[in-house]
C-alpha cells in the first residue's frame, strides 16, 4: 500500500539503480531525487534532473536528507535544508562534469587539470562544511575559498556570474537593481582577483579610508656553514635603511657555539624571528639586513699568547648584508619561505669595524674581506601581511617555534590604542681615551648596568637582542688596541615604568690586558639619569658624556658619591659650584658618547605636554601652555589623550571667559589629529573616554558658542585655517556637546531645555549661513563650505538623541536647501555638494520614513538639476542607487507609494534624457582626451541603466497611470514613448551587462517587458485611428523585435536546469512579448500598410526564433501583409521580394531550421487557401518554401567542415534558383561571387573564369554608371566589364584554358580598337599571341570523368535522388576520386552494381553512391577529322566543351558459344547529356537525359577496328610530316600492339566469329557489315604495311632488330589473312611469298600522302574518340575505353556480366603472355578474380573491370626477351583502350621495373608522384604520352628519381 511520505521527502543516490523493475527510475549515483510516496522498503518519486517523470526506487538506495516542503500535495516543492552554498557547490560541480571532460575532447589540457585540481578542493571544501565541526570564523574562512574558485571555474568555463554578498548567492527580488548591479561588479572585481592570484580584498562601496597594511618579514637561520673561527658566535641581525644611513628595527640575536649551532641546544630549528610593523613605505625604503658576527673567545684568533685561555672576550668577526628589494619580488610571488646565502665578509681594518655593513653594500672591496669563498649564513625569509592577529591566525606553525618578536625602533604608523610599550634604545657609539702613559694603545670594554635611585643594580633590563633572555649587565665588544673605538652597537632597555623615574646608567671603561695574568683594569666611569628634574625622559638625541677617573680600588657602594656630579655638559650648567675635593675627578682630555631612542606610551619627552598636565602648579602660564600644544608630537597626544581631554575640561571650567576660545582650539586640535590615519584608531578610545570619562555638563554651551562665533565670523575673516579646522571636528564637537547637555540634563533634571533647543536652531541658522555665502571670488570661503558640508552628516546621529526624528529633518533640509544651486557654484564645490546629500541618503536618518517624506524632494531637486546639466553623473549615481536601495527595502511601508511618486515625476524623464545622452556618447565613441575614458562611460551607463530599471520596477498601476495621465499633450507623450523606447532598445543593442550577467539581463528583460504592457495601451489608445504616427509605431515594433531576439533569452541554448530555473522564474519571455506584438500588429488596421516592407525582415527573424509558439504567432503576419498589400497594390511584389531578400541573410546568418520551414509552408498555406488571390499565393509560398530548403542545405555546407565539392554543389545549385525561378538578379550576382571565390579557394582556375563570365555576360560595352556594389567601386559599366574580362582571362590563363580566353581576347581587342586605344590592344594582343604558344608549347593533362549517383533522402536537396558527371582533378583516377567522394560523405555506402536503383533505395533514410568511369563525347567533330590539326589541339577539343559521355556494359544475348564468345557477347551503351557542357561554373554537372543503346557483336568489332585503323593513320601521318621528330616510340608500340596481337589469334577470333558460313546464313541481314568489316581488316593490313614502311624511314639503328620481328610477324598476319581475303596479296604485292628478301618487305610501302592513306571508313563520333589515342590492338577501341570502370567495394557479384567473360578474352589472345592483362580500372576488391576483357572487345565495355588490383608475378608473365619491354606505351594521362597486352599488369598499368626501363630507354616520361594517387594507383597507374617534340624538363630531384629507379630495375632485369 503506497502511502505519502511526511518526513522522508528529499534525498540523494548512494547507489545506481538501472530500472530493472516494472515502473523503476533510472538513477545515477549523486543524483538528487523527491519523494513522494512509500510502501515497504521502496519510495516513488521523482528526479530534480528529470521532474517529469515518475517512477519507484529502493529505499536503502537513498541517503535522506532534511528539506523544507512547501505546499504540500500533488505540486508540492521541496528545498533542501542545508547551507545554501553547500547546495551551489553540489549544482555547479555536476554542471561542471559534462564540460570538464570536453576540455580533454578539445585538447584545453591545461585548463583540464586545473579545473580537476579545483574541483577537488571544492569537494573537500564541501565536506568540511558538511562536517559541523568549524568555529564561525573557519566556516567563513572556507566559504570565501569555496566562493573563490567556484567563481574562477564559472569564468574559465565561460558560464554565469553568480552575484553574492557575505559568500551567499543574492536573491534578485529581495535587493533593488541597483544593489544587484554593484554586486554583479563586486563578484567580477573578486574573480578578476581571484585569476590573478591577488589576495586582497576590494574596499566596500562607501568605504572612506581604508587602513594600512603592515608587513612583517620572517626570518630563520638554517645554518652557519663551514664556520672555522673555532670559537663562540653570536649573530646579530637587523634591518638597515642604506639611504637613511641608520637601523630601524631592534636586533635578533642568535649564540651559536664553536660548532656552528646552537648554544642552547632547545633553540634547534628555532633560531627564527619576525620583523614587525613595516609600512609600505618601508617597504619602498633601501632596506637590507644586515647580520653582524661577533666572536667570543681569545683578543686574537690565530695567536693563543695574546691573552690566558680562561679569559673570553667579545671580539668582532664578520659582518654580511642582503638587499630586500633585490628579493622582494621573488618573496611576494611565492607566498612561502625562500632560502638565502649571505657571504660574510671580515673588516681589514678593526677601526672601521663599525662601518662595515655601509662599505659591503656600498662594494667597498678594499675595505673588506672574504675569509673563505663559501663562509656564509642561510637563512630564509618569508613576506607576511597583515595586522598581529591575522598572522597569528593564518600561520600558526611559526609561533610554535619559538617566535622572536622583534620590533621596530620606533612606533608604527598606526598605533593601536591597547599597544602598551615602554623601551628605551641606546646606542653606544664612540670614545676617545688617553693612551695612560702605556706604549700601545688600549683594548678598552665598556661595561654597563641600569640603577635603581638606592643604587641597587636592576635586574634583567638589558637586552641585547631579541631572541634571548634579558640581563643585569652589558659588555661591550672590544677593539684591539683602540684608544678611539666607534662600536655602533644598540642594546635595548625595557625598564618598568615604576622604577623609571631615579633610574641611572652606570658605564665602567676598563682596559683589557693581553699579558699573562690578562686582568681587565678598570680606569674610569661615566653615568647618565634616565628621567630630568622637570619629569620629562631623556632627550633622543646624541649625548655627551663625562668621564670620571677611578681604579680598581674605587668602591660604586655609595652611589650618591657620584650622582652628585654633573653627567654630562646640560647638567654642569645647571649646577655649576661643584667642590674639587670629590673622590672622583673629571678626566676633561677624555669623552663618551651614548644616543638613545625612547618609544613609550607613558613616558614623555615634551616639556609643554608635561606642563599642561601640571597646570595648577603653573597656573599663570596656562594661556602658554594651550597655545603650545599644536607643537606637541601626535603619539605624545595619543599617550595621554584622556589625561589631557580630562585637563581641558578642567580648565575650561575654571574659566569659561578666559581660556574658551583657548580649549575650543585644542579640542578642535586634537579631534582632527585623530582624523590622521596614523592615529585613526584612537577614535574609539576617543568614543569612550565621551561615553564612559567626559565629566563637562557646562562645557556644551561654551562649545556652541565658540562654534557658533567661528560660523559668524567666516565671511569677515580673510585666514580661515582655524574655522576650516573647527569646521572638520564638528563630528566630535557635537558629540561633546550632546554628551554635556545630557549630563547637564541629568543633573539639573532636563532645566534650560528650551535654552538649549534655541542655541542649536540659532547654531543651524549660522550653518545656513555660511553655506548660502557665494565663495565664486573667495577660495578660503570655498574650503570653509567645503569642510562644513563634508562634516555636516556625521553630526545627524548626535542630534537625534536630542530632537525628534521630523525635527532633525527639518534642520538638515533648511541647510541643504540653503546651498545655492548648482548653476551659481563652482563644479569643486558641486562634488563636495552632492558627496554631503550622498551621505546624508546613506545615514541612519534617512532610513525613516518620517525622515524621506521631508528630505527627499530637496535631495531629488538638486540631483535632478545636475542631470539636466549633464554634470556629476557617477555621484548623482550613487545617491540615486542608495535612495532605491532603501526604497526597495522599506517597499512594504505604505510611504513608500507616495516616494515612487514622487521619484517619477522627478527623475523618469531626466533619467531617460542622462541615458540618451551617455550611449549616444558610448555609441560613438567620442570619449577624448581630457574627458571620461570609455570604461568610465561604461561604468555610468551601467549605473544609471540600473537607476532606471530600479524605478520601474517600483512603479505599479497606480503609478504608471498617474505618469500617463499627466502628460498635457500627445506630443509630450510621443516623445516620452520614443525616449523610453529608444532607451530600452540601445540596452539590448549596446549589450550594456555583459554576457555572463545572465541574473541582471534576465531582470531587465522583465521589467522591460512589464513596462513595454503597460506603456502599449497608451500607444494604442493614443496613436492608432487619426492619430497614427508611424515613428512611434516603428520604434515600438523595432522594440518588440530586438527584445525576442536578445540571445540572454534564447533558452534552446542552455542547459535543461538553468531553462527550468528560468521559466519557473520568468516564463518565457519572448512569448510574452510575441503575443503583445501580434495584438499590436491587430489594431493598427488599415495603417498595417505603412510598415510594409520595412517590418517584413525584422518579423521574419522573430519568427525564426526556435521558439514554436512564437513562430505560430508570428508567421501569419505575412499572410496580412501580403493581404494588405494585394489590396493596395493588386500584388505583394513588395512583401515576396524583401522576404526573399531577408530570407537569404537571415538563414545564412544561422537561423532557421527544417520544422520552421514546414510550419511556414503549413500556416501559410491553410491562411492563403481561403483568399481570392489563392494561385499567386500558393505560387509564393512554395516557391519561399523550396528557397528556404536550398538556404538551408547551402548553411550546412558552409557551417560545417564540409569539402569544397559540396560547397560548390550547393551554391551552383541556390545560384541557378535565383536566376531561373525566381529572378533575383542582385542576389543571383552576389552568389557568383561566393562561387568565384570557393573555385579560386580550390584552386580551380577555370571553373572561377567561367563563374565570374556570368556576371560579365549580364553587362554591356555601354557608358551606363553603375553604383557601388560588393568590392566594385561606382563606375562605367564598360569599365566593370572590361576590368571583369581582364580577370576572366587571366584565370582561364592559371586554369591552362588558354582556348577560351581567346574569344575573350579578342572582344577586348574589338573595344580597344573602335576607341584607338592602341597601348591596351597591344597588350591584349600580344596575350593572345603567348596563348597561341602556350598552346602548342606546354603540357596539358586529359582529366578522366566520373558518373556519380546520390541516392537516398540522407543526402542534401540539391543532390538527393541525382546523377551528375564529375570532372576530375589532374592524375586523379577512378579509385581516388571514389575515396574522395566517400571522404566527403562518410555516411554513404557505395553500390556495387551500375544498375539504375529501385524506389527502396531512392526512399530510405539513408546515403548510397554509384560511381564509374565514362568517356566524353566530343561535340568539335570537325577538328578532331583534320590530320593536320596537331595532337595537342585535338586532345583539348576531346575533353572541354563536352556535353555527352558514354558508358557500355557488356552482356550476353542468348546462348553462349563456348568456343567463341564473342558470338554472343552485346555492349549496353548509354549516354549521358548533361545540364551544361564540362567544365563550366561547376567541375560537375546534373543528367539531363539518359539514351540506352545495344550494339550487337558484330557492330562492335567494326567499331573496334575502325577506330585502330583511324589511330594508325593519324600516327603515320604525324611522323611523315615530321610532327613527331627522332622518338619513334609511339609508332613502335603502336604497331607492336596491333600486329603481335593479330599473330596471336585476335583477327582470328573475329573471323571464325562472323566469317563463318553458319553465321552469314543465320544473320543474312549482316552481309553488308561483314563486307564492311573485311574491307576494314584489308584496309589494316595496307595500313600496317605503310605504318611499317615509315618506321623503316625514321627507326633507330638500335631498334632494327625490333623492326625485324616486326615484318616477320606482319608476314605471319597477311599469311593468316590469305585464304578469307584472297586478293589481300594483290594489295601488298611486295610482302607476299618468302622469295623477296626482309630488306625489301616494305619497298612497296613508299611514304604516302595523307589522302592515299585514307580508305573507306566512317566518320562518327565512335572513330574520332581513338583519334590519337594509341591502342596496342588492332581490334581495341577506344571508344569503349572508359565505359566500364566501374568501381567495386566489396566482394558479391558482378551485375549482369557472364562469369567466365575472362576466358573469353583468352580466346581472343591466347598467348600466355597476355593471361590476365587488364587495363584502366582501379579496384578495391579483393576477393574475386574479375575476367579480363578481350582483345576484341574494349576493356571497359565490361563490367568484369570491376577486378581484383592484386599483383601477380612480372617474370611468370611475361616471357618476351628484353628488346620487347624497351617496346612499352609511353606514360599517358589516360589510357586509350585495354589493348597493351606486352606492357599491361593489372589496371592497364606496367610493372615498376618495366615502367623504369621504358623511361630509360625511350626517354623522359611524366612521373608518377602525385600525392593523390593511392600506392596501387603509383604502381599501377596508365602510361602518359611522351612530348612529341621535346622531353618535359625535369627537375633535378625528378632526374635522380628515375636514374635510382633504372638503375634498380636494371639489376633486378639481370
Amino acid at each position: 500500500m503506497w502511502t505519502p511520505t511526511e518526513e522522508e521527502k528529499y534525498g540523494v543516490v548512494i547507489c545506481s539503480f538501472r530500472g530493472s523493475v516494472p515502473q523503476g527510475l533510472v538513477l545515477e549515483i549523486g543524483e538528487t531525487v523527491q519523494i513522494l510516496e512509500k510502501c515497504e522498503g521502496w519510495y516513488r518519486g521523482v528526479s530534480t534532473k528529470k521532474p517529469n517523470v515518475k517512477g519507484i526506487f529502493p529505499a536503502n538506495y537513498i541517503h535522506l536528507k532534511k528539506a523544507i516542503v512547501s505546499n504540500r500535495g500533488q505540486y508540492e516543492t521541496v528545498v533542501p535544508l542545508e547551507d545554501s552554498i553547500v547546495t551551489e557547490v553540489t549544482a555547479t560541480l555536476q554542471e561542471w562534469a559534462s564540460l570538464w571532460k570536453q576540455l580533454y575532447v578539445k585538447h584545453k589540457v591545461d585548463l583540464f587539470y586545473k579545473l580537476r585540481h579545483v574541483m577537488n578542493e571544492l569537494i573537500d571544501l564541501r565536506r568540511q562544511l558538511l562536517s559541523g565541526h568549524l568555529t564561525q570564523d573557519q566556516v567563513r574562512e572556507v566559504k570565501r575559498h569555496i566562493t573563490v574558485r567556484l567563481d574562477w571555474g564559472n569564468e574559465h568555463l565561460g558560464l554565469d556570474l553568480v552575484p553574492r554578498k557575505d559568500f551567499e548567492v543574492v536573491d534578485s527580488d529581495q535587493i533593488s537593481v541597483s544593489d544587484l548591479y554593484k554586486m554583479h561588479l563586486s563578484s567580477r572585481q573578486s574573480v578578476q582577483q581571484s585569476t590573478s592570484q591577488v589576495d586582497t580584498m576590494r574596499p566596500r562601496h562607501g568605504e572612506t579610508c581604508r587602513m594600512p597594511v603592515p608587513h612583517h618579514f620572517f626570518l630563520s637561520l638554517k645554518s652557519f656553514t663551514y664556520n672555522t673561527i673555532g670559537e663562540d658566535t653570536d649573530v646579530f641581525f637587523s634591518l638597515y635603511d642604506m639611504r637613511e644611513g641608520k637601523q630601524i628595527s631592534e636586533r635578533f640575536l642568535v649564540r651559536l657555539n664553536k660548532n656552528g649551532g646552537p648554544r642552547n641546544p632547545e633553540k634547534i630549528e628555532r633560531m627564527c624571528a619576525l620583523f614587525t610593523d613595516l609600512s609600505s613605505k618601508d617597504m619602498k625604503r633601501d632596506l637590507y639586513i644586515v647580520a653582524h658576527v661577533i666572536r667570543i673567545g681569545r683578543m686574537l684568533l690565530n695567536d693563543s699568547k695574546k691573552g690566558p685561555p680562561h679569559l673570553h672576550y667579545r671580539r668582532p668577526y664578520g659582518c654580511a648584508v642582503l638587499s630586500i628589494l633585490d628579493v622582494l619580488q621573488s618573496l611576494t610571488e611565492v607566498k612561502e619561505e625562500k632560502d638565502f646565502v649571505l657571504k660574510v665578509y671580515t673588516c681589514n681594518n678593526e677601526s672601521e669595524w663599525s662601518q662595515i655593513h655601509e662599505n659591503i653594500i656600498r662594494k667597498s672591496s678594499a675595505k673588506y674581506s672574504a675569509p673563505s669563498a663559501s663562509h656564509g649564513l642561510i637563512i630564509s625569509l618569508q613576506l607576511l601581511r597583515g595586522d598581529m592577529e591575522q598572522i597569528r591566525r593564518e600561520n600558526p606553525m611559526i609561533f610554535n617555534r619559538g617566535l622572536a618578536i622583534t620590533r621596530k625602533l620606533g612606533f608604527p604608523d598606526v598605533i593601536m590604542p591597547g599597544d602598551i610599550r615602554n623601551d628605551l634604545y641606546l646606542t653606544l657609539e664612540k670614545g676617545d681615551f688617553e693612551r695612560g702613559g702605556k706604549s700601545v694603545q688600549k683594548n678598552i670594554e665598556v661595561t654597563m648596568y641600569v640603577l635603581y635611585a638606592d643604587g641597587e643594580i636592576l635586574k634583567d633590563c638589558i637586552s641585547l637582542g631579541s631572541g634571548e633572555p634579558n640581563r643585569s649587565s652589558y659588555h661591550s665588544f672590544v677593539l684591539y688596541h683602540s684608544n678611539s673605538p666607534r662600536w655602533g652597537e644598540i642594546i635595548k632597555l625595557p625598564i618598568p615604568i615604576d622604577r623609571f623615574r631615579g633610574s641611572h646608567l652606570r658605564f665602567e671603561f676598563r682596559h683589557c690586558s693581553t699579558k699573562d695574568k690578562g686582568e681587565k683594569k678598570l680606569f674610569g666611569f661615566a653615568f647618565s639619569t634616565l628621567m630630568r628634574d622637570d619629569g620629562t625622559t631623556l632627550s633622543d638625541d646624541i649625548h655627551e658624556l663625562y668621564v670620571y677617573k677611578c681604579d680598581e680600588n674605587s668602591t660604586f657602594n655609595n652611589h650618591a658619591l657620584y650622582l652628585g656630579l654633573p653627567c654630562c655638559k646640560e647638567d654642569y650648567n645647571g649646577c655649576p659650584n661643584i667642590p674639587s675635593s670629590l673622590i672622583f675627578q673629571r678626566s676633561t682630555k677624555e669623552s663618551f658618547f651614548i644616543s638613545t631612542q625612547l618609544s613609550s606610551t607613558k613616558l614623555t619627552q615634551n616639556v609643554d605636554l608635561l606642563a599642561l598636565l601640571k597646570w595648577k602648579a603653573f597656573p599663570d602660564r596656562i594661556m602658554d601652555v594651550l597655545g603650545r600644544l599644536r607643537h606637541v608630537s601626535g603619539e605624545e597626544i595619543v599617550k595621554f589623550l584622556q589625561d589631557i581631554l580630562d585637563t581641558l575640561f578642567v580648565i575650561l571650567d575654571d574659566n569659561t571667559e578666559k581660556y574658551g576660545l583657548l580649549v575650543f582650539q585644542s579640542l578642535v586640535f586634537i579631534i582632527n589629529l585623530l582624523r590622521d590615519i596614523k592615529y585613526f584608531h584612537f577614535r574609539p578610545v576617543m568614543d569612550t573616554y565621551i561615553q564612559k570619562h567626559f565629566a563637562g555638563a557646562l562645557a556644551y554651551k561654551e562649545l556652541i558658542r565658540c562654534l557658533k562665533w567661528y560660523m559668524d565670523c567666516s565671511a569677515e575673516l580673510i585666514r580661515q585655517d582655524h574655522i576650516q579646522e573647527a569646521m572638520r571636528a564638528l563630528e566630535y564637537l557635537f558629540k561633546f556637546i550632546v554628551q554635556s547637555r545630557i549630563l547637564y540634563s541629568r543633573a539639573t533634571c532636563g532645566m534650560e531645555e528650551e535654552q538649549f533647543r534655541s542655541s542649536i536652531q540659532e547654531l543651524f541658522q549660522s550653518i545656513r549661513f555660511v553655506l548660502s555665502l557665494d565663495s565664486r571670488n573667495s577660495e578660503t570661503l570655498l574650503f570653509t563650505q567645503a569642510a562644513l558640508l563634508n562634516s555636516f552628516p556625521t553630526i545627524f546621529d548626535e542630534l537625534l538623541q536630542m530632537f525628534t526624528v521630523q525635527e532633525v529633518a527639518e534642520f538638515v533640509r533648511g541647510t541643504l536647501g540653503s546651498m545655492p544651486s548648482t548653476v551659481h557654484i563652482g563644479q569643486s564645490m558641486d562634488v563636495v555638494k552632492l558627496q554631503s546629500i550622498a551621505r546624508t541618503v546613506d545615514s541612519r536618518l534617512f532610513s525613516f520614513s518620517e525622515s524621506r517624506r521631508i528630505l527627499l524632494p530637496v535631495v531629488l531637486h538638486h540631483i535632478h538639476l545636475h542631470l539636466r546639466q549633464q554634470k556629476e553623473l557617477l555621484i548623482c549615481s550613487g545617491i540615486l542607487g542608495s535612495i532605491f536601495s532603501i526604497v526597495k527595502t522599506s517597499s512594504l511601508e505604505a510611504d513608500v507609494m507616495e516616494e515612487v511618486e514622487m521619484m517619477v515625476e522627478s527623475l523618469l524623464d531626466v533619467l531617460l534624457q542622462t541615458l540618451l545622452t551617455i550611449m549616444s556618447k558610448s555609441h560613438a565613441q567620442e570619449a577624448v582626451r581630457g574627458q571620461r575614458c570609455p570604461q568610465c562611460t561604461a561604468e555610468i551607463t551601467g549605473e544609471y541603466v540600473s537607476c532606471l530599471l530600479s524605478l520601474l520596477r517600483q512603479m505599479c498601476d497606480t503609478h504608471f497611470q498617474h505618469l500617463l495621465d499627466n502628460f498635457q499633450s500627445k506630443d509630450e507623450l510621443k516623445e516620452f514613448l520614443l525616449k523610453i523606447f529608444c532607451v530600452f532598445r540601445n540596452l539590448m543593442k549596446m549589450s550594456v551587462f555583459p554576457r555572463d550577467w545572465m541574473v541582471m539581463r534576465l531582470l531587465t528583460s522583465n521589467i522591460i517587458v512589464t513596462t513595454v504592457q503597460y506603456l502599449s495601451s497608451a500607444l494604442h489608445k493614443n496613436f492608432t485611428e487619426t492619430d497614427f504616427d508611424f515613428k512611434v509605431w516603428n520604434s515600438y515594433f523595432s522594440l518588440a523585435v530586438l527584445f525576442i531576439n536578445q540571445p540572454s533569452l534564447q533558452l534552446e541554448i542552455i542547459t535543461s536546469a538553468k531553462r527550468k530555473k528560468i521559466l519557473d522564474k520568468y516564463g518565457d519571455m519572448r512569448v510574452m512579448m510575441a503575443y503583445e506584438l501580434f495584438s499590436m500588429w491587430q489594431n493598427l488596421g488599415e495603417h498595417k500598410i505603412h510598415f510594409i516592407p520595412g517590418m517584413i525582415g525584422p518579423f521574419l527573424g522573430v519568427t525564426l526564433v526556435p521558439q514554436p509558439e512564437v513562430r505560430n504567432i508570428m508567421i501569419p503576419i505575412f499572410h496580412d501583409m501580403m493581404d494588405w498589400e494585394q489590396r493596395k497594390n493588386g500584388n505583394f511584389k513588395q512583401v515576396e521580394a524583401e522576404l526573399i531578400d531577408k530570407l537569404d541573410s537571415m538563414v545564412s546568418e544561422g537561423k532557421g531550421d527544417e520544422s520552421y520551414r514546414e510550419l511556414f509552408s503549413l500556416l501559410l498555406l491553410e491562411k492563403v487557401e481561403q483568399e481570392t488571390w489563392r494561385e499567386t499565393g500558393i505560387s509564393f509560398v512554395t516557391s519561399v518554401t523550396r528557397l528556404m530548403e536550398r538556404l538551408l542545405d547551402y548553411r550546412d555546407c558552409m557551417k560545417g567542415e564540409e569539402t569544397e565539392n559540396k560547397k560548390i554543389g550547393c551554391t551552383v545549385n541556390l545560384m541557378n534558383f535565383y536566376k531561373s525561378e525566381i529572378n533575383k538578379e542582385e542576389m543571383y550576382i552576389r552568389y557568383i561571387h561566393k562561387l568565384c571565390d570557393m573555385h579560386l579557394q580550390a584552386e580551380n582556375y577555370t571553373e572561377a573564369a567561367f563563374t565570374l563570365l556570368l556576371y560579365c555576360e549580364l553587362l554591356q560595352w555601354e557608358d551606363r554608371p553603375l553604383r557601388e556594389f560588393l568590392h566594385y567601386p561606382s563606375q562605367t559599366e564598360w569599365q566593370r566589364k572590361e576590368g571583369l574580362c581582364r580577370k576572366i582571362i587571366h584565370y582561364f590563363n592559371k586554369g591552362k584554358s588558354w582556348e577560351f580566353g581567346i574569344p575573350l581576347c579578342r572582344e577586348l581587342a574589338c573595344q580597344y580598337e573602335s576607341l584607338y586605344d592602341y597601348q591596351s590592344l597591344s597588350w591584349i594582343r600580344k596575350m593572345e599571341a603567348s596563348y597561341y604558344d602556350n598552346i602548342m608549347e606546354q603540357q596539358r593533362l586529359e582529366p578522366e570523368f566520373f558518373r556519380v549517383g546520390f541516392y537516398g533522402r540522407k543526402f542534401p536537396f540539391f543532390l538527393r535522388n541525382k546523377e551528375y558527371v564529375c570532372r576530375g582533378h589532374d592524375y586523379e583516377r577512378l579509385e581516388a576520386f571514389q575515396q574522395r567522394m566517400l571522404s566527403e560523405f562518410p555516411q554513404a555506402v557505395a553500390m556495387q552494381h551500375p544498375n539504375h536503383p529501385d524506389d527502396a533505395i531512392l526512399q530510405c533514410d539513408a546515403q548510397y553512391l554509384q560511381i564509374y568511369a565514362v568517356t566524353p563525347i566530343p561535340d568539335y567533330v570537325d577538328v578532331l577529322q583534320m590530320d593536320r590539326v596537331p595532337d595537342r589541339v585535338k586532345s583539348f577539343y576531346r575533353v572541354n566543351n563536352v556535353r555527352k559521355f558514354r558508358y557500355d556494359r557488356p552482356f550476353h544475348k542468348g546462348p553462349k558459344d563456348k568456343e567463341n564468345e564473342f558470338k554472343s557477347l552485346w555492349i549496353e551503351r548509354t549516354t549521358l547529356t548533361l545540364t551544361h557542357s564540362l567544365p563550366g561554373i561547376s567541375r560537375w554537372f546534373e543528367v539531363e537525359r539518359r539514351e540506352l543503346v545495344e550494339v550487337s557483336p558484330l557492330e562492335n568489332a567494326i567499331q573496334v577496328v575502325e577506330n585502330k585503323n583511324q589511330e594508325l593513320r593519324s600516327l603515320i601521318s604525324q611522323y611523315q610530316h615530321k610532327q613527331v621528330h627522332g622518338n619513334i616510340n609511339l609508332l613502335s608500340m603502336c604497331l607492336n600492339g596491333v600486329i603481335d596481337a593479330a599473330v596471336n589469334g585476335g583477327i582470328a577470333r573475329y573471323q571464325e566469329a562472323f566469317f563463318d558460313k553458319d553465321y552469314i546464313n543465320k544473320h543474312p541481314g549482316d552481309a553488308e557489315k561483314i563486307t564492311q568489316l573485311k574491307e576494314l581488316m584489308q584496309e589494316q593490313v595496307h595500313v600496317l604495311g605503310v605504318g611499317l614502311a615509315v618506321h623503316e624511314k625514321f627507326v633507330h639503328p638500335e631498334m632494327r632488330p625490333l623492326h625485324k620481328k616486326l615484318i616477320d610477324q606482319f608476314q605471319m598476319m597477311r599469311a593468316s589473312l590469305y585464304h578469307e581475303f584472297p586478293g589481300l596479296d594483290k594489295l601488298s604485292p611486295a610482302c607476299s611469298g618468302t622469295s623477296t628478301p626482309r630488306g625489301n618487305v616494305l619497298a612497296s610501302h613508299s611514304p604516302m600522302s595523307p589522302e592515299s592513306i585514307k580508305m573507306t571508313h566512317r566518320h562518327s563520333p565512335m572513330n574520332l574518340m581513338g583519334t590519337g589515342r594509341h591502342s596496342s590492338s588492332s581490334l581495341s577501341s577506344h571508344a569503349s575505353s572508359e565505359a566500364g570502370n566501374m568501381v567495386m567495394l566489396g566482394d558479391g557479384s558482378m551485375g549482369d556480366a557472364p562469369e567466365d567473360l575472362y576466358h573469353h578474352m583468352q580466346l581472343a589472345y591466347p598467348n600466355p603472355r597476355y593471361q590476365g592483362s587488364v587495363t584502366n580500372v582501379s579496384v578495391l576488391s579483393s576477393s574475386q578474380a574479375s575476367p579480363s576483357s578481350s582483345s576484341l572487345s574494349s576493356t571497359h565495355s565490361a563490367p568484369s573491370q570491376m577486378i581484383t588490383s592484386a599483383p601477380s608475378s612480372a617474370r611468370d608473365k611475361y616471357r618476351h626477351a628484353r628488346e620487347m619491354m624497351l617496346l612499352l606505351p609511353t606514360y599517358r594521362d589516360r589510357p586509350s583502350s585495354a589493348m597493351y597486352p606486352a606492357a599491361i599488369l593489372e589496371n592497364g598499368q606496367p610493372p615498376n621495373f618495366q615502367r623504369a626501363l621504358f623511361q630509360q630507354v625511350v626517354g623522359a616520361c611524366k612521373p608518377c608522384s602525385d600525392p593523390n594517387l593511392s600506392v596501387a594507383e603509383k604502381v599501377s597507374s596508365p602510361p602518359y604520352p611522351s612530348l612529341p617534340h621535346k622531353p618535359p624538363v625535369r627537375s633535378g630531384r625528378q632526374q635522380l628519381y628515375a636514374v635510382r629507379q633504372c638503375q634498380q630495375r636494371r639489376v633486378l632485369l639481370e
